[in-house]
């Protein structure tokens, strides 16, 4: 009896050990809401903790030149949660440079919901795709931004509980009022513009940029896609409940700063005997 009933023990933790599990997200940063960078393939990028506290998370990320992207965020909360998104510092539904703040355009996640955020929002059903590139093709660089270069920045904000009094009976009911909360989601604000398209001139200035730019990572405006979406109406709070910044890297870059333990190649000493293909060398200056 005391070995059935250990089996049915472990059985049940075992159970609960694939439950648990199945309820992470692999790769992914965050704790109110949890944020993966996943390539087209379904790869999530690889990510490299470097700050963590309560609130704010930073990680370095590995990214693949040419790879399209996508950002998926889930929402952990009992609450509608708005998503103000950046990428090399503008943000991705108006193309504006972005300070994560509460006032500016943004994505909106039910309770417990998940999102897929995989382009620049031209329009309210279409985007233009996120892929890796280099900093002169990038789409920030094209209008001469490279101040937050290689950072996807989100900041949660919870929508604001408001108390809501129960309906008064017909008979006492008093004149009301309707108050339109200015929209933010799924969707583009009337008084801000959709990202605006970078000029072809303006690719071409970024052109003669020094190689240190083509060392590092940037994300261009792809492809065209259909990509539906609709305006909610939603009040977030004044204070992002969490903000997480990954830095994405090609692996080079990474290996040079250390993120990443890369091998170097063996470094073999000269053979007297073998090099040199057996020939006489010029005589040692004096």
């Amino acid at each position: 009896m005391k070995t059935k009933a250990a089996i049915k023990t472990m059985a049940a933790i075992i159970l609960t050990v694939i439950f648990c599990a199945g309820n992470v997200w692999a790769g992914s940063v965050g704790d109110a809401v949890e944020v993966r960078i996943v390539s087209d393939n379904g790869y999530a990028l690889p990510t490299y903790p470097v700050k963590s506290k309560q609130g704010k998370h930073k990680v370095y990320a590995e990214a693949v030149k040419g790879d399209h992207y996508r950002i998926e965020v889930k929402n952990n909360l009992d609450r509608r949660v708005g998503l103000v998104i950046a990428v090399d510092g503008r943000n991705i539904i108006s193309g504006d440079k972005s300070w994560l703040k509460n006032s500016e355009r943004m994505y909106i996640l039910e309770p417990y919901g998940s999102g897929e955020f995989a382009g620049w929002r031209t329009d309210r059903d279409r985007i233009n795709r996120f892929y890796f590139t280099d900093v002169p093709d990038s789409y920030a660089a094209a209008f001469g931004d490279e101040s937050a270069m290689g950072v996807i920045a989100v900041a949660a904000y919870p929508e604001q509980r408001r108390y809501e009094p129960p309906p008064l009976p017909q008979q006492e009911s008093q004149p009301g009022f309707t108050r339109d909360f200015q929209s933010r989601g799924n969707g583009a604000q009337d008084r801000a513009p959709a990202a605006p398209s970078p000029s072809v001139e303006s690719r071409a200035k970024k052109l003669s940029k020094s190689e240190r730019s083509m060392e590092s990572a940037g994300t261009g405006y792809g492809r065209e896609e259909y990509s539906p979406s609709h305006r909610v109406t939603f009040e977030p709070e004044r204070r992002a409940v969490e903000r997480i910044y990954v830095k994405y890297e090609w692996r080079s870059t990474l290996c040079k700063l250390g993120v990443v333990a890369c091998d170097r190649p063996h470094h073999r000493q000269p053979n007297r005997l073998w090099d040199h293909g057996g020939y006489a060398p010029p005589p040692p200056r004096s």
